[in-house]
């Protein structure tokens, strides 16, 4: 059986770099290097063959990490990488038009950590 496009589910992905730091558990002061990863998938692509024009998308993270880079979250009101990745899923998830969806957002550092959130389903 041949698949054709419209019948495989793909995924694209964006991705930027940030600098910030936080507090961490224990009170102490932690920066880190992120890579800013922001997943998005459909089923079949699109007229061009993509998942979705990703400028939009790009602008609109580009847009609300300026601000952090190299700032403390707590200054934006994030309480850390985590409540930062949740609030780059709320506020990404409508500049991705249907029938495209957001799935991820991820923070990875240079060590290997990563730190993924995904909507409900």
């Amino acid at each position: 059986m041949t698949s054709t496009k419209s019948d495989l589910h793909f995924q694209a992905a964006v991705e930027r770099p940030l600098s910030v730091v936080f507090r961490n558990p224990s009170g102490g002061w932690e920066g880190h290097d992120y890579r800013v990863e922001v997943v998005t998938e459909r089923q079949g692509l699109d007229a061009v063959d993509v998942v979705m024009d990703f400028r939009a998308l790009e602008a609109a993270l580009d847009q609300w990490l300026a601000p952090l880079n190299g700032k403390l979250l707590s200054e934006a009101g994030l309480d850390g990488p985590v409540d930062l990745a949740q609030r780059l899923l709320q506020e990404l998830a409508p500049m991705v038009p249907a029938p495209a969806r957001l799935v991820e957002v991820a923070l990875s550092d240079g060590r290997g950590y990563r730190i993924s959130v995904k909507p409900p389903q």
